[in-house]
C-alpha cells in the first residue's frame, strides 16, 4: 500500500464558512505525512453576519442549506474528478453551530451512500489540529495551541484521535474577544483582521491592559476580564478619534499575544519534559493567521527547544482541505463511521478532561 494514494471529499459547515474540498495523499498511514489539495471552494458569510457583528445561528444554517450543493458541484468540477473515484467523504460532523453542522452531515451521508464510499465524521477540532500534517511532515507528538473564534486550548497530539488537553479558556475564547473588541471599536467583522489592520497605525504600549492568568501555574486561560477593560475603556474615547481606536487595538493585540505567550509557555515546559522527542510547537484555528501572535509564539517555542509550525492563513480559518485532510488520516486507519452517526453540538478532543480547569500532564 506504500505507493498508493487515496482521495477524500472534506465539507465544513460548523459555522459561517461553507467549504468543500478534495485532498489525495498517501495511503499508508507509517508513512510520511503531506497530501494535496487538488480543489477546493469555499463561501463566507460575511455578508450576511456584518450587520449583526457576529454569527447568527439560524442566517448561517440557511445560508449553508442554499451554498453547499453548488461549493460541492464546483469542488468536483475543478478537480475534473466523479464522485464514484473518491475513496471517502468526511464532514465536520461537530462541535460547532448544530443546524449548520446538520446540514453538511446529511449531505455528506447522502453523497456515500449513493456512491457505496466510507462515510467519515470529523471532529471539527481534530480537523484543525492535523491540519499541519496536510503541508508537510509534522511528527506526532507535537504541541497544539489552538485558537479560533470558538475554541482557545492546548492540547498534546500523540496521534489520530489520541488528544491529551493540558489547558482551557475558563470563559471566552480568543477569537471571540478579538470580535468584541472590533465591534466595540467600529472596526467590523470579522474582527480578528480588522484588528490586525488597525493596529498597523497604532500604539501597543498606550493602554495598559489586564494580562488574566499570567504568572499563574497552569495552562488555563482567560478573556473575559480584558474584554471588560477594552470596553470600560472604549466607551471613554471620543468616536472621532480614529488615532486612539488604533492605540486600543493595538493595545489589545499586544496583550493577547504576550498572554498566550506565557500560557503556552507553561505548556512547552510541561510538553518537553513528558515528551523530550517531540519537536514542534503547532498553532492553528482562525487566530493563529495573527502575526503578531505568530511572533510572540516563535520566541516561545524557541526557548523550549521547538519549532512553531502554523498552516498557511487560508488554512487557519475553517475550510474544506482540513475536514478532508483529517478524513484522510482517519479512513487510512480504518476509521469511519456508519451513516446513523449523530452530529455534535458538543465534542471534546479529550473526553476525560473536565469542561474548564485541567491539572496538566505530570512530567
Amino acid at each position: 500500500m506504500g505507493e498508493q494514494e487515496i482521495t477524500v471529499l472534506g465539507i465544513e459547515t460548523s459555522c459561517d464558512e461553507t467549504a468543500a474540498a478534495i485532498v489525495r495523499g498517501a495511503s499508508d498511514a507509517d508513512g510520511p505525512a503531506g497530501g494535496r489539495i487538488l480543489a477546493q471552494k469555499i463561501y463566507a458569510q460575511f455578508e450576511e453576519h456584518r450587520p449583526f457583528g457576529g454569527v447568527v445561528p439560524e442566517i448561517a444554517a440557511r445560508a449553508h442549506l442554499d451554498r453547499l450543493d453548488s461549493v460541492i458541484r464546483q469542488t468536483l468540477d475543478e478537480s475534473g474528478l466523479r464522485l464514484d473515484q473518491l475513496d471517502g467523504i468526511a464532514a465536520t460532523a461537530g462541535p460547532g453551530l448544530i443546524g449548520g453542522v446538520m446540514v453538511g452531515v446529511s449531505t455528506a451521508k447522502a453523497m456515500a451512500l449513493v456512491s457505496q464510499r466510507p462515510f467519515i465524521a470529523v471532529n471539527h477540532l481534530e480537523a484543525h489540529a492535523l491540519t499541519p500534517r496536510l503541508g508537510e511532515d509534522v511528527p506526532f507528538p507535537y504541541l497544539l495551541l489552538l485558537i479560533s473564534g470558538g475554541h482557545c486550548q492546548l492540547l498534546v497530539v500523540e496521534g489520530v484521535g489520541r488528544y491529551t488537553r493540558l489547558g482551557t479558556t475558563i470563559d471566552d475564547a480568543v477569537g471571540e474577544a478579538f470580535d468584541k473588541t472590533a465591534k466595540l471599536l467600529g472596526l467590523g467583522y470579522p474582527g480578528g483582521p480588522a484588528i490586525e489592520r488597525a493596529s498597523q497605525a497604532g500604539d501597543p504600549e498606550r493602554f495598559e491592559l489586564p494580562r488574566p492568568m499570567v504568572g499563574r501555574p497552569g495552562c488555563d486561560f482567560s478573556f473575559s476580564g480584558l474584554k471588560t477593560a477594552v470596553r470600560v475603556i472604549a466607551t471613554g474615547l471620543d468616536p472621532d478619534d480614529a488615532a486612539a481606536r488604533a492605540d486600543l487595538a493595538a493595545s489589545f493585540q499586544h496583550t493577547v499575544a504576550r498572554t498566550l505567550a506565557n500560557r503556552v509557555g507553561n505548556a512547552v515546559a510541561l510538553f518537553t519534559a513528558r515528551f523530550p522527542a517531540g519537536r514542534s510547537l503547532v498553532a492553528a484555528g482562525g487566530v493563529a493567521a495573527n502575526s503578531a501572535i505568530r511572533a510572540a509564539l516563535i520566541d516561545v517555542a524557541a526557548a523550549g527547544g521547538l519549532r512553531l509550525v502554523v498552516p498557511p492563513p487560508r488554512l487557519c480559518t475553517d475550510n474544506g482541505a482540513m475536514v478532508a485532510w483529517a478524513g484522510l488520516e482517519r479512513l487510512r486507519l480504518g476509521l469511519t463511521n456508519r451513516l446513523d452517526f449523530a452530529a455534535r453540538p458538543r465534542w471534546p478532543l479529550d473526553a476525560t478532561a473536565p469542561r474548564a480547569a485541567f491539572a496538566g500532564v505530570k512530567a
